[in-house]
């Protein structure tokens, strides 16, 4: 059971941060061409299904396997209170991409795309840390 649960995790893992890559570059797109209506407009649609339909979901089974797995494994540990903190972290930093494509849809966002160049790197840094602390499992 357990290495199923790992199994699912990881896919939505990849999945989650499949949409937390590509959509602040959607972002920088919608920024610089704001000017050019029908480009928008598509991008627009762009930005909503690659939010709702695999961020959101897959964020939500990373959380809910995740949980299944601390429960399975029976780890509680430095190392996973270390992961969970970066875990919030980038559900914090999801959720903005969320506010922030209101925004965007609203024509009401002044951010430029060189701040969503810059921001479309957060999500690294903070996988980075996270698979670390998987791998490296520091401080158990």
């Amino acid at each position: 059971m357990y290495n199923w649960v790992l199994w699912f995790h990881v896919i939505s893992f990849i999945s989650w941060f499949a949409m937390l890559f590509y959509l602040p570059r959607l972002y920088v797109y919608h920024a610089e061409h704001a000017d050019n209506t029908g480009f928008i407009e598509v991008v627009k649609i762009q930005e909503m299904k690659l939010y709702k339909y695999i961020g959101l979901p897959s964020m939500w089974a990373t959380i809910i396997s995740g949980t299944t797995l601390i429960f399975l494994g029976d780890w509680f540990d430095t190392w996973l209170y270390m992961k969970l903190f970066f875990l919030i972290l980038l559900i914090g930093y999801s959720f903005s991409l969320g506010i922030l494509r209101e925004k965007l849809l609203e024509d009401k966002c002044t951010k430029s795309g060189k701040f969503f160049r810059f921001y479309n790197e957060v999500p690294t840094i903070l996988m980075l840390f996270i698979v670390a602390m998987v791998v490296f499992k520091p401080f158990s």
